[in-house]
Order: C-alpha cells, then structure tokens, then sequence
C-alpha cells in the first residue's frame, strides 16, 4: 500500500478483477483498476519529477510493470537476462523495488534468487548485489527493499526475511550492516519520518499459525513497539526473540503511513478481510 501526493491510499492485489484499489482516507472506494497482474506483489510509488509514478512487481509474470497512476504502462523490465544468473524466466521472482534519488531502480528478487538488480531510469541493466551464501552481505528471502534517506548519505535497506533482519548496503551494493530481529519474518521496510515500520509475516516460533505482528525501529535501529507482538526488549544489547502475544493481526504484509501518520495494514492470505487501519494515539 501507497499514498499518492492527492492523499488517496492504493492497495495492490493479486485478483484481476481489479489488481489496484484506490481508497480516500477514510476506506472510501473511489477508483480500481489492472486485470493483467496475476502475480501482483510489490507496490513502490516515486515522484518522477513532480509526477507520481508506480512500480508493480509481478510473480507470475517475472516482471517489472512501471505504470502511470491510472494503471497507463510506461515502462516493463522483463528478467535480467544479461546477469548471466538466470537460465530462464521463471527463475527470476521478484517481489519489490526502490528508486535511488537519481532515479537508479534497484528489484528485489526475493522468491527467486535473492539478488538485487539494479538498472538505470531508462531501463538499461546496471549489475546486481546480494543473493544467496553464507556471507554478512549475502540475503535469503530479499523480500523488501527501501532508499534510507535519514543519514549522511542515502542507503538501502533490504529485508533478509528467513534470517530476521534487516541488511544495509550503499546504492552500489557495498554491504554495510544487519540489523538482526529475531523470530521476526520482516517484510518490506518502510520509512516515515525518523522510523522504520514492517510488518512481520510471522513468528518463527509459530510459522504458518496467523502469528504475525508489527514492528517499529527508531533512526538508531533499535526497536521500540510491536504493536500486536512482545514488547521489545534488549540484554546486553541484544535484542531478545520477538513473537505474536495479541491475534490481532494475521499475516500482515506490508504497511503504509499516511501524512497523518495513520497506519494501513495489509495482509496476506487474510480471509478477504479489509485492510486495517491504526491511528496514533496522542
């Protein structure tokens, strides 16, 4: 889920009956559209010279779709063929992407191989970090990718998902750090003002049983609420396991915050049920 500089809340599904839905703030349907994403994952918004743009990942497709906000296609990268890592496309499954402030696109591959590829605005393939090994560097379930815009100089950070963490690299690949959250399965990372907001798909403890919560990290990396998990809490400056305790959530997979910092929450495989919304409380 996204919001458009009109304030209006797009939600991505995998159902081609209406693959975007577009709400107001208030959960009002005032527009849907896209019957040609039956893989439909991620949804990265980015402001293209003062004009908002979509990225849409695709699974089944083993694409990226760059589309207007009416659904208009401007641009389709199929699987990057010239890394010389892919035999075919059905190896290539990405999940999510970020744009860096020069308008680098950078695709997670996140139930393919786990590297990252990178690509100029135009669409020409620039190389690829991460992927699988035993390495600090090294992802497994790059689930999520962001542009961190809060320090220095502008990093990504991409979800490790199987390894709870989160790792940093700068925009051309070079590992920086992990941020470990453990018995946590992070989705994408989201920031918003000086923190960074995920769901978690689910507690390792209890995988595949609805266990999923949120998780909130300040500029410092360190966590500081789950809403719907364990109160976070460090030893020795460790952070110890993180689970469910409230089944106020599923399997979240994705949240948004709004200008007013409101919380959407999507969930997958959620029993049809809307996504919720959360207001802050002052």
């Amino acid at each position: 889920m996204v919001q458009d500089r009109k304030g209006r809340i797009l939600l991505l599904t995998n159902d081609t009956h209406n693959n975007v839905l577009v709400y107001d703030q208030k959960g009002r349907i005032l527009d849907s559209w896209g019957k040609e994403y039956p893989g439909a994952h991620g949804l990265t918004l980015f402001d293209e010279g003062g004009k908002d743009v979509l990225y849409i990942c695709d699974n089944n497709r083993h694409q990226v779709i760059k589309t207007e906000l009416n659904g208009n296609v401007l641009m389709v990268l199929d699987y990057p063929r010239e890394s010389g890592l892919y035999s075919k496309a059905e190896e290539y499954i990405p999940t999510e992407t970020a744009i860096g402030p020069g308008g680098d696109i950078y695709v997670a591959d996140g139930y393919g191989k786990d590297y990252i590829h990178r690509y100029n605005p135009e669409g020409k393939y620039l190389g690829y970090f991460g992927g699988r090994g035993t390495e600090a560097g090294h992802l497994l379930n790059a689930h999520g990718i962001t542009v961190d815009h809060r320090g220095a100089e502008p990093t990504l950070v991409v979800s490790s998902r199987q390894q709870h963490a989160f790792k940093r690299y700068l925009l051309d690949g070079k590992y920086l750090s992990t941020i470990h959250l453990p018995g946590a399965w992070v989705c994408r990372p989201v920031i918003h003002g000086n923190y960074l907001y995920a769901a978690v798909l689910q507690s390792d403890r209890a995988q595949g049983k609805r266990s999923g919560f949120l998780t909130i990290l300040d500029k410092d990396w360190k966590v500081v609420s789950n809403p719907g998990g364990s109160s976070p809490q460090y030893k020795e400056g460790q952070l110890l396991e993180l689970n469910q305790e409230q089944s106020v959530f599923a399997y979240p997979h994705d949240i948004c915050v709004d200008r007013d910092e409101n919380l959407y929450v999507a969930q997958w495989n959620s029993g049809k049920v809307y996504p919720y919304k959360l207001k802050p409380i002052s």
